[in-house]
């Protein structure tokens, strides 16, 4: 088993942090991983792109070409990321902030910046939400492993938000 994730917004969002997270989590449950990130100059608003490759495997090429998996947080990630993804694939948007979806025959909306600020309190939160969507849209990581990476990774006084938030993900991604 081989799967390529894409992680795409813009700089501030936390799309960076999510692959590490999945990837952390996967490493932890015996696969090989592969993670990159790459973003503009600007602190936030740039644009911010990372990437995951899980393996069983030993993985000899660490580029994604086709991915499995694409999370577009902005219209503009959606827009610029989705286009190699693989036909069989999956692409998450945020709902609220993709108002034109590509035209992908796989594709699941989800209000994932909403959520984060109705159910969690801040917009601070979506990246996490999100990564509770992928868990389960993805089944690739268990929740449990996932929940004590961002146990391990976030401030100590974040630790219950965090993983409220992967909860909501989880839940809307049924």
């Amino acid at each position: 088993m081989k799967k390529e994730l894409r992680f795409s917004g813009s700089g501030g969002q936390g799309v960076i942090t999510a692959a590490v997270l999945l990837g952390e989590a996967a490493a932890l449950e015996g696969r090989e991983v592969c993670q990159s990130q790459s973003y503009g100059p600007e602190a936030r608003g740039g644009a911010a792109k990372a990437e995951v490759i899980l393996s069983d495997e030993t993985i000899y090429h660490p580029h994604v070409e086709h991915p499995d998996f694409v999370l577009a947080m902005t219209q503009k990630a959606a827009d610029k990321y989705y286009k190699d993804l693989s036909p069989e694939g999956l692409l998450l948007l945020d709902e609220e902030l993709v108002p034109n979806p590509p035209n992908f025959s796989n594709t699941r909306r989800i209000p994932i910046t909403k959520l984060a600020i109705e159910q969690v309190g801040k917009p601070l939160f979506a990246n996490i939400v999100a990564l509770g969507a992928i868990v389960r849209l993805t089944g690739l990581v268990s929740l449990d492993t996932v929940k004590d990476c961002v146990a391990k990774r976030v401030p100590p006084h974040t630790v219950e938000a965090n993983e409220k938030a992967l909860r909501i993900g989880y839940e809307a991604a049924k």
